[in-house]
């Protein structure tokens, strides 16, 4: 099988994994309807408010409506890998040069909410800084676009992608949402102006924001897209309590929250709402890690880091947690039930997954026994969001202190929390891999090399693993892929013991129903630019 028919596999698949729980319909059937503002809630702020340099729901949710990308997921089918649409350019293009020259079209017309023209400079620009970011500046997607050699615009309205080899995880990754376009000019009075300004093309201009309470959005009356978007405006309103977030939904004070609540919470709302909330749910292309710290002792030795993840249950983890937290599937690198997934055979092969966890748990006493911390204590560095940081946090602790392990959990917000990663002062800290598009090609980029990767944080540097990684980009059959896939997952979790998955994600999300146009996908950084979202009241 080629490359192209894999990802039409892997579409069927993914389209299947959506379902909207119609409680009162299916939604977005009706003519959408203009006006109204919608409110949402958001369980954190963004530590900075650039795209290119984030990785959290944090930043998207509240300001991927203020941004234009040059292509994106198709926003009646966001489920899909493989169904993009335009957003700036105006076809998708067949690629030539035997697959490594890609040209696009940039639309005529398009203004920046300054009024200043959008051009093929301001595309060049932006891709420039999020491929081949400049010295002082952080890109969280270099990986993305290894396959990447030049980015160029030949006039005002064109934009020309080089490849150095034909790749078919190169239009995923143009169409991941943190793409956002950028105005050249802002870029070379300070590459970092993005940081903490807001200046886009997209459906909503910025019309404020309160420090540690909400960001404001109103339509922009010159929106590319003709008669969108439908709402007059929107209000994230940030709030870090579970329990306030789906008391705001039931007393409508907001419509809806667009990263996910556990089965209970959604029990209830639909309880108390009935027909009045709709119920839309997902796999999710989002998993907890646990990243040991490389750099720091003991965990620069593999065996404490090997008995780390053998004390871990994630058989039994997975059918205790599911009824209370955002977490249900087992699995290894890759998204569960992909056509590159591992199987539960062969996850039963890694240590960690064993079936019989007794067996995992001598195994890692008597490795930590032998490596000389049988006492062994840290701390766990973690995110302070509820769901499922701290929920997995505090099961990964208990299931620590079986192997005689004493664990403190050390709990931050998003900023602090990112500034540890990325200073890697920890000794074992939570982390994850969420992604957008489903791609597992580009996917696993969170596990290379630390100056490779750019949010790989255990601080190693792996070349037989990136090694791998590039041959996996560039294998054009499954079944090389998926055999290479397997090395490298057997290299990550196993032989080098580099970072461990806990369990991978389920998306619920209940809505107001009369929340329209807004379609489910398995990832809470797709399809939020709000562009097609209407009110039904």
């Amino acid at each position: 099988m080629n490359l192209s028919k894999y990802l039409r596999a892997a579409s069927i698949m993914a389209v299947s994994a959506a379902v909207a729980i119609g409680f009162s319909g299916a939604p977005g059937q009706a003519a959408p309807k203009k006006g109204g503002t919608l409110n949402f809630v958001v369980p954190d702020e963004p530590p900075s408010w650039d795209g290119h340099r984030e990785t959290t729901f944090a930043l998207i949710h509240p300001f991927a409506p203020f941004y234009s990308l040059l292509i994106k997921v198709n926003p009646e089918n966001p489920s899909s890998p493989t169904d993009f649409v335009c957003d700036l350019c105006t076809e998708m293009p067949t690629p030539s040069d035997g697959g490594r020259t890609y040209t696009f079209k940039i639309k005529q017309g398009v203004k920046f909410h300054d009024g200043t023209p959008l051009t093929a400079q301001d595309v060049v620009a932006s891709y420039n800084k999020i491929i081949f970011p400049p010295e002082g500046t952080t890109s969280a997607r270099v990986a993305y676009f290894v396959m990447v050699d030049s980015v160029s615009a030949p006039d005002d309205h064109t934009v020309v992608f080089k490849l150095k080899y034909p790749s078919g995880a190169f239009i995923p990754a143009l169409a991941t949402p943190y793409n956002f376009i950028y105005s050249k000019a802002k870029l070379d009075q300070d590459i970092r102006w993005y940081e903490k300004n807001v200046m886009g093309s997209g459906p909503f201009k910025f019309a404020g924001r309160e420090a540690g309470a909400s960001v404001r959005g109103e339509r922009n009356k010159d929106y590319h897209v003709s008669g969108q978007p439908y709402l007059d405006g929107f209000e994230a309103i940030f709030s870090s309590k579970q329990a306030v977030r789906v008391q705001a939904i039931r007393g409508d004070r907001a419509a809806i929250e667009f990263r996910g609540f556990p089965p209970k919470s959604r029990d209830d709302l639909v309880d108390a709402l009935g027909k009045d909330i709709t119920v839309q749910e997902s796999d999710w292309n989002c998993v907890l890690l646990f990243t040991p710290n490389h750099k720091k002792k003991p965990f620069d030795d593999v065996r404490v880091r090997r008995a780390l993840t053998l004390a871990v249950d994630r058989w039994g983890g997975s059918e205790s947690l599911s009824r209370i937290a955002i977490v249900k599937a087992v699995g290894g690198v890759v998204f569960p039930g992909h056509p590159l997934a591992a199987t539960k055979a062969d996850l039963e092969q890694i240590p960690g997954f064993w079936p019989d966890i007794n067996k995992s748990r001598a195994e890692a006493k008597r490795l930590l026994q032998e490596a000389g911390v049988s006492d062994l204590k840290f701390v766990l560095s973690n995110r302070a969001i509820d769901q499922p940081y701290t929920i997995v946090g505090t099961w990964l602790i208990d299931q620590w202190r079986q192997i005689g392990v004493t664990v403190e959990q050390k709990m931050e917000p998003t900023g602090p929390f990112y500034a540890r990663l990325r200073s890697q002062e920890f000794d074992v800290t939570m982390d994850f891999n969420c992604q957008s598009v489903v791609n597992p090609l580009l996917d696993i980029g969170k596990f290379l090399s630390t100056d490779i990767g750019n949010e790989s944080y255990g601080g190693y540097t792996d070349r037989d693993l990136d090694k791998i990684f590039e041959a996996m980009n560039r294998a054009p059959e499954e079944a090389e892929q998926r055999k290479l896939m397997r090395q490298f997952e057997k290299r990550v979790l196993d032989e080098q013991a580099h970072s461990f998955v806990t369990l991978w994600w389920n998306r619920i999300i209940p809505h107001r129903s009369y929340v329209k146009g807004w379609k489910i996908s398995p990832s809470h950084y797709l399809n939020q630019d709000l562009a097609n979202v209407w009110l039904d009241k």
